[in-house]
């Protein structure tokens, strides 16, 4: 560990704060757009450089998934951050969001789709940000980006650690983006060991920001993670990952950070906020569902689960299922069969094979889905041992089950949601796959209510949270409420390009049918296969086109990606 150039490194971004949180937003908009540009340019090399250090085949369609998980989500929130600086003046950008009262009482605002290209990339998805239940319309933009209502020469700034996440490439640069342009302040961005293979890529496309002093970039492991965090420089802290390393920064390891959290004594006095992971449920509803429907379910659910080989922190690990439903077994069928059909590729997490064998070690009934020459994914019923199951991020390919008896779908929904609420670890990411006949059979507005209870950060009916991740202007962090010492899936947000400063949640629904099956069911959309889910066979082509998309917005660009969508 070279201290001395840590040392140097705070040091320029400390001499620099001022001037940054002073930086007027019309040179901020000009910033971005030089991003933009240099993003592009090494765009390529970061997703073949990541798909290659992650072991997948430079000709297998996966390599989409470092396109849109990488230089698409970055390219995006350059976008939408432009939106929002230039409405800044009156806070403008406010203007056109669609604002409702949901059914139990809260203040919804849409943030999907809002621009011109939304629906027709996104046709049919829609997220909506909910907000805590005290704001209100009339009030919305007294808690909307509150950094920028003190005038520019009264700014004094700050210098923001941000320890990067090892497994989403755009994880780090998006948290960078929320401290430098959400609250003004200048950041360290030390690199996970595992991906800091990204570095030259992101020291590449955010040149602009180091240029300005605003931004450096480190690599290091534990060492140099636990050197700044108790540096004198550093003026609050953000972290991506687990409890355990989050509670390590502020609780301290083995018996002296047992002593301190159970004093209440945090040996770090520099605030923190995180973002962490959870036992992530998704929740099958029983209802009608047709042939196509259960294998278009199937592949969902194993994208859910297996998307990035499993290390995601909103993973399906918990799929709560109806026991009584007939259909039951031929989705668990069919997720099987799309599991053992996807192009293998090795657990390149470190720590993966323990975990799983940790996995299998707490059940006698786990069942094995092969995956050729990658590990295979692991099954598990909750019961064999809760304890575990429901307390444990295995963070690895491993799934765990539980069922809920009875024929009542809404009665079932309510069991289940008690379920991943008082069950289950963290509260980061729910997933609920509903019929459009059982949501008309509950009723729309008592639907909405029963969702309500569901206390998760990011909710997606009929998608996955993956999306709400992906959307920039989606807040991006646990349920409200979890403390130091309790910190569950973590505490703050992250992305929310629209600087919503009290957001309780955000929800997602999306097409029960892709196109052309969707042209069936009385709401036409135009989304085909996702390209997010992991069976799109032309996400790799995909991924680079809605990149470069983003990039230089046309009209002349659609009609390709139309046709590899339709090709996926």
């Amino acid at each position: 560990m070279d201290r001395t150039a840590l040392d140097a490194d705070l040091g320029a971004l400390t001499a620099a704060k001022t001037a940054w949180a002073r930086t007027p937003t019309a040179d901020r908009i000009a910033l971005l757009a030089e991003i933009k540009d240099r993003l592009l340019e090494v765009a390529e090399d970061w997703a073949t450089t990541a798909a290659r250090h992650k072991q997948i085949p430079p000709d297998s369609p996966l390599v989409g998934e470092e396109w849109l998980s990488g230089p698409y989500a970055v390219m995006s929130a350059c976008n939408a951050l432009t939106e929002t600086l230039r409405g800044m003046e009156g806070k403008t950008f406010l203007d056109g969001l669609p604002a409702r009262t949901t059914a139990n009482g809260q203040l919804a605002v849409q943030v999907l789709p809002h621009t011109r290209w939304d629906p027709i990339l996104l046709s049919g998805v829609r997220a909506e940000v909910w907000m805590e239940p005290d704001v209100t319309a009339d009030t919305l933009a007294d808690h909307t980006a509150t950094a920028y209502d003190i005038p520019p020469q009264a700014r004094s700034g700050g210098v923001s650690l941000v320890l990067g996440a090892g497994n989403i490439a755009s994880i780090a640069p998006l948290d960078v983006f929320e401290r430098l342009f959400s609250q003004h302040r200048v950041v360290l961005l030390k690199m996970n060991p595992v991906n800091d293979y990204l570095t030259p890529y992101l020291q590449a496309a955010l040149q602009p920001l180091i240029d300005r002093d605003a931004l450096r970039i480190v690599k290091g492991g534990a060492d140099v993670g636990g050197y700044l965090c108790g540096h004198a420089l550093v003026d609050d802290i953000h972290i991506t990952g687990a409890a355990a390393s989050h509670d390590a920064i502020v609780w301290g390891t083995g018996d002296e950070g047992a002593r301190n959290k159970a004093a209440g004594t945090p040996k770090l006095d520099t605030p923190i906020t995180s973002e962490l992971g959870a036992v992530c449920p998704t929740i099958v509803v029983p209802g009608p569902w047709s042939q196509a429907d259960l294998q278009f379910q199937a592949e969902h659910i194993a994208t859910q689960k297996l998307h990035n080989s499993g290390f995601n922190c909103i993973a399906c690990q918990m799929l709560i299922l109806p026991a009584d439903w007939p259909q039951k077994a031929d989705l668990l069928a069919r997720v099987g069969k799309v599991v053992q059909k996807l192009d293998p590729r090795p657990a390149y997490y470190p720590g993966a094979s323990d975990r799983l064998a940790s996995f299998e070690r707490h059940t006698p009934d786990a069942r094995r889905l092969s995956r050729g020459n990658a590990p295979a994914l692991v099954v598990a019923p909750a019961e064999d041992d809760p304890a575990y199951f429901t307390q444990t991020e295995v963070f690895a390919p491993a799934l765990s089950t539980h069922e809920i008896g009875g024929t009542d779908s809404e009665a079932y929904l309510i069991a289940a949601i008690r379920y991943a609420n008082d069950a289950l670890h963290g509260t980061l990411g729910a997933n609920i796959l509903i019929h459009p006949g059982t949501i008309d059979q509950i009723g729309a507005a008592r639907f909405e209510e029963i969702v309500a209870t569901l206390r998760y950060g990011a909710i997606a009916i009929n998608a996955w949270t993956g999306v709400a991740f992906l959307t920039a202007a989606c807040p991006w962090g646990a349920f409200p409420g979890h403390t130091l010492d309790d910190v569950g899936s973590g505490i703050g947000v992250t992305h929310n390009t629209f600087m919503f400063d009290r957001p309780q949640r955000v929800v997602v629904h999306a097409p029960w049918r892709p196109f052309p099956r969707s042209l069936t069911t009385g709401k036409p959309t135009l989304l085909a296969r996702p390209p997010w889910f992991v069976t799109h066979r032309r996400q790799h082509v995909l991924g680079r086109l809605l990149t470069r998309f983003q990039h230089s917005p046309s009209w002349r660009k659609l009609p390709r990606m139309a046709l590899e969508a339709l090709r996926g």
